[in-house]
């Protein structure tokens, strides 16, 4: 079986313009040299490095976006739509039949306004169009009964058995005074590789362990799920420095994701890091000390996320979530940067270009306003876009008179400013117009 993701983490650019060349009828006369094709043209970018882009240009808007329309649990009715964040969309071709768009993200149990200290797993929805209709999975040939949609959670402890484990030790719901209840599960990807559906997921600051681990399927897209055998223990990767409300010793790197490309396959983490997948697919190697990727960082640094990397044009692009803070400028004006204190105003997509997989990536520029922790993907016919989610937690989405419309299942077109600009942007009404103009 073969499976080709119109992806976020390898894209098939040119594909479908190669087989309409090859459909043409042949003429006879001279050839004709082919048009050359317009590309908009990059932004000057804000100077000095570190600055955010904060122009209305770059935000998912209504003449660039829209919101999918995920078919609805019980807990989802009363707000008429779901609440999903780290919102991520993808597109495959699987044995060469109709694409199947698969949507997931981090979502929320009824009863509580965020995704912690505990939620109830992973749901997925599919589609055969961008556009819907989306259905949940259908998982009831898995657990019938159960609630469809759902193809992972900490409740699923009871299906471990011999040789084959669906919830580590490290991943079960726990209890403490502080909390009660407690154990969540973030950024769920899809992925199909190699004839095998995965799904790469975090353990969030609530769980025993915090941190990155891999789902393989024994079946479809809908699973059932099991355990890779290098999560049975701890998830990816080394222990880093302690945090709030989390035990010693008990936090990894968050936000994992795949990038494939041919028959290899790397884990990508959040804490500038990256490995490759064992060809098994059951771990990483190495499984400590892990490369970094040589990026242009600000200065200073700030805490960065969701990192994930895609291919595009021949080339890598590296995508980070950073916040954009807002402070008074030396003129008394609005300061927007990504490097330095402030108040946090919008979570961006901030993205970097490079040759190689690790780097030397370029300087990164603002992609999304808004747009921060996202995936990018291509549809059926070759276009790119984003996802979007509206972080609710902070910033312009938590302000109580937009809370409503934020923690959304959105999707934004993008554009390529082609071989030589080698940009990606949200689609831009004034592609030409300066900085500050």
């Amino acid at each position: 079986m073969t499976s080709h993701a119109l992806p976020r983490r390898s894209l098939l650019a040119g594909a479908a313009g190669l087989a309409a060349t090859a459909a043409l009828p042949v003429t006879a006369g001279p050839a004709r040299a082919a048009a050359p094709r317009h590309f908009p043209a990059n932004w000057p970018d804000p100077v000095p490095y570190g600055l955010a882009d904060d122009r209305l240009d770059l935000w998912p808007r209504d003449d660039n976006s829209f919101i999918l329309p995920l078919e609805l649990r019980p807990r989802d009715e009363e707000l008429g739509r779901v609440w999903i964040r780290d919102f991520y969309v993808n597109c495959f071709r699987v044995g060469g039949r109709r694409p199947l768009y698969v949507a997931t993200g981090t979502t929320r149990v009824p009863g509580l306004d965020t995704a912690g200290p505990w939620n109830d797993g992973i749901f997925l929805w599919t589609s055969a169009s961008l556009r819907g209709p989306w259905r949940l999975a259908d998982t009831t040939g898995i657990r019938p009964g159960a609630e469809k949609g759902k193809v992972w959670s900490p409740e699923f402890v009871d299906e471990n058995g011999p040789g084959r484990t669906v919830v580590a030790p490290w991943q079960e719901y726990w209890y403490d005074d502080l909390f009660g209840k407690r154990g969540n599960v973030w950024a769920p990807e899809v992925h199909h590789f190699r004839g095998t559906w995965y799904i790469v997921a975090c353990m969030g600051d609530r769980a025993h362990k915090v941190g990155s681990f891999l789902l393989v399927s024994d079946g479809g897209v809908e699973g059932p799920y099991r355990l890779a055998e290098g999560n049975l223990d701890k998830p990816f990767g080394d222990p880093l420095p302690d945090a709030p409300y989390i035990d010693h010793g008990a936090r990894y790197h968050i936000d994992g994701s795949m990038f494939t490309e041919g028959d290899n396959a790397w884990l990508v983490l959040h804490n500038n890091v990256y490995a490759p997948f064992r060809d098994d697919m059951e771990d990483i190697v190495p499984t400590t000390g892990l490369p970094a990727f040589q990026q242009q960082p600000y200065s200073p640094e700030p805490y960065l996320e969701g990192a994930y990397v895609f291919k595009h044009g021949g080339t890598y692009f590296l995508v980070q979530a950073a916040w954009d803070r807002t402070s008074t400028a030396a003129d008394g004006g609005i300061r927007h940067a990504y490097s330095g204190g402030g108040t946090q105003y919008q979570y961006d997509a901030v993205v970097a270009v490079a040759d190689r997989l690790e780097g030397p990536y370029s300087r990164r520029w603002t992609a999304a306003v808004g747009g921060g922790h996202d995936s990018v993907f291509a549809d059926e016919g070759g276009h790119l876009w984003a996802t979007f989610f509206r972080n609710p937690s902070f910033g312009y989405w938590a302000d109580p008179t937009r809370i409503g419309d934020a923690a959304v299942p959105g999707v934004v077109r993008l554009e390529w400013t082609g071989p030589r600009g080698n940009r990606l942007y949200v689609q831009r009404r004034s592609r030409g117009r300066a900085i500050g103009g």
